[in-house]
């Protein structure tokens, strides 16, 4: 017997994933109009998921996108799709875009934002990758100066991602003005002189929860 499909949440509903439907007219679809954000669960537990919805916060303010409920019901529905989908390790996709409207490029009078939220199964890291480490690629950086903004609009980053594997590579880095920024799909570090750095935050990277974690650990251990 199949398994089931996976359960999707969009506006305020749980449906099976292979019945969730946005309008054509969806301004996401459009116009990219939307931000998101990905949260990794481990064993049922969102990954500091206040972060997270921080992290969306500052992006939905950033594009003038009103939050499409409070965040005390958008934190329930996160949990309860994850409850959902068994509570395994897994991530969620949640994404917010200013929703259905006539195709005009000036943002709609009436504002109301669509939410999306899919779960999916979290791939373990290849122990090859830990031991052996992988290959990338240095690419111009092509994308717009707003990179601090979790934006829908990732067709650069698939492009490059596109390229990197053309390549035999797993990762393509941004190079801004010769410096490395991060990945088509990561944060970046380096080990210089037995110190680890990472670009600063700013307009030209996203400021990532797991690079937060990283150097909190970093500081604790000197």
């Amino acid at each position: 017997m199949a398994d089931p499909s996976p359960i999707a949440y969009v506006n305020g509903a749980f449906l099976p994933l292979n019945q969730a439907r946005v309008s054509i007219l969806d301004r996401g679809f459009q116009f990219a109009d939307g931000v998101y954000e990905v949260i990794p669960v481990y064993g049922g537990r969102p990954f500091r998921m206040h972060a997270h919805l921080n992290r969306l916060d500052y992006s939905m303010e950033q594009i003038e996108l009103p939050a499409p409920m409070a965040r005390a019901e958008l934190a329930e529905a996160v949990h309860e799709l994850i409850r959902q989908n068994d509570g395994r390790d897994c991530q969620v996709y949640l994404q917010v875009t200013r929703g259905e409207a006539p195709r005009n490029h000036q943002f709609p009078g009436a504002v109301h934002p669509t939410v999306v939220m899919t779960c999916t199964p979290l791939e373990p890291v290849p122990a090859a990758w830990t031991e052996e480490g992988v290959a990338a690629i240095t690419v111009e950086d092509i994308r717009w100066d707003r990179c601090d903004i979790k934006s829908i609009a990732l067709l650069p980053n698939a492009m490059m991602r596109q390229r990197a594997t053309e390549a035999g590579a797993v990762e393509a880095l941004w190079v801004h003005d010769v410096e490395v920024m991060e990945g088509a799909a990561s944060n970046v570090f380096a080990v210089v002189d037995g110190e680890a750095r990472t670009p600063p935050d700013g307009n030209r990277v996203l400021p990532g929860i797991t690079r937060d974690v990283v150097l909190e650990l970093a500081a604790a251990h000197g």
